[in-house]
């Protein structure tokens, strides 16, 4: 197939640090080209990729909250996979809800994967409105817990997102006995509660994270003050070797999320080192963690510190083996094409 992979121009492809939908959009589009596909990857300049690469600016034009209020930039890179649509047998739009509007007009096949939330004060009401708009797109969503918020959309099917397994190092013997907390610095996240869990527990709270501007109040406020260095550390946004090693080691990894997140790259990431993840149960979190095998799912913060004092049950091979059966970027991308295929079989 000849396929157009279209990235956002937030961040290049791979990122070098913070960043699941590149991330995700890197593992498709290499797993595609080794699968014999002709793919074009549009993307920013700095980016690497084997498939054909598409640019309209050198580089990644900033993912700060404040740099994605501007649309017109993005728009510029958008048109430039549509206006060479009939190129391609099929169009795979990451870029979210701008390029709903180009897709409409699209001579090729449009296929969107939206990794974010659709739930009712989760996002903005103008972007619901664009997905009621357009709900007749054909869509695939990351997690079946993401298609309750807009249940209406046309979904072709649910793919889960997919690791390159061996880029992570299996550990089965952690030489850490700290907790870790992952991501982006956001209230709905939840690192207050990581850090108020770890306070009750007396142990050690790794927080590796990045901190946009527009969060830069909450983290200056709520955040910052509780860094001791000692019991609460903080490293900042780590590179992938760092990151891969701060999870091995790791004695437990929390994700004590208060939102509908769709995926949650950090809860695979963590389990394909080994380590288990106690996380709360909201969004596509029960789908991910096998509750007692790969980790806990609970309700409070109270359960939380239950669970991490039950940690110890975990096989760790077992956290290993569930990302390997169900979240590699194989199995992605298999899932990918069965999508492709099936719609483009729909027009004849």
């Amino acid at each position: 197939m000849k396929i157009a992979v279209l990235a956002p121009p937030y961040l290049p492809v791979p990122p070098v640090g913070y960043g699941g939908t590149e991330k995700i959009i890197s593992q498709l589009t290499e797993g595609l080209v080794k699968k014999g596909h002709q793919v074009t990857l549009f993307a920013t300049g700095d980016s690497q990729t084997k498939a054909k690469l598409v640019s309209v600016f050198a580089k990644a034009i900033g993912n700060s909250g404040l740099a994605k209020g501007d649309a017109l930039l993005p728009l510029l890179h958008y048109k430039e996979c549509f206006q060479k649509a009939r190129e391609f047998d099929i169009i795979h739009n990451h870029g979210q809800y701008l390029a709903m509007f180009l897709a409409e007009f699209s001579p090729t096949p449009v296929v969107h994967t939206i990794h974010g939330s659709y739930y009712e004060g989760e996002v903005p009401q103008e972007k619901r409105k664009v997905l009621s708009a357009f709900r007749h797109h054909k869509f695939v969503s990351i997690s079946d817990n993401q298609r309750g918020g807009f249940p209406e959309l046309n979904y072709v099917d649910t793919v889960y997102n997919g690791l390159d397994i061996s880029k992570y190092t299996y550990n089965e013997k952690p030489r850490g006995d700290y907790l870790l907390w992952v991501g982006r610095i956001v209230e709905k996240k939840g690192p207050q509660v990581a850090i108020n869990v770890a306070k009750k527990l007396n142990m050690p709270l790794v927080i590796a994270a990045t901190v946009d501007p527009v969060d830069k109040p909450y983290f200056d406020s709520v955040i910052k003050p509780e860094i001791d260095g000692k019991l609460i550390q903080f490293t900042g946004e780590l590179q992938h070797d760092s990151l891969n090693s701060l999870y091995g080691n790791a004695y437990c990894t929390l994700f004590p999320i208060t939102w509908h997140e769709p995926f949650g790259l950090v809860m695979i990431e963590s389990m394909a080192t080994g380590t288990p993840v106690v996380a709360y149960n909201f969004g596509s979190v029960p789908e991910v963690i096998k509750d007692g095998k790969t980790g806990f799912v609970v309700n409070d913060a109270d359960k939380m510190i239950e669970a991490i004092e039950k940690v110890g049950q975990i096989k760790r091979i077992d956290c290993r083996k569930r990302v390997e059966d169900k979240f590699s970027a194989e199995r992605m991308v298999e899932g990918y094409e069965r999508v492709y295929k099936k719609i483009l079989a729909s027009r004849y």
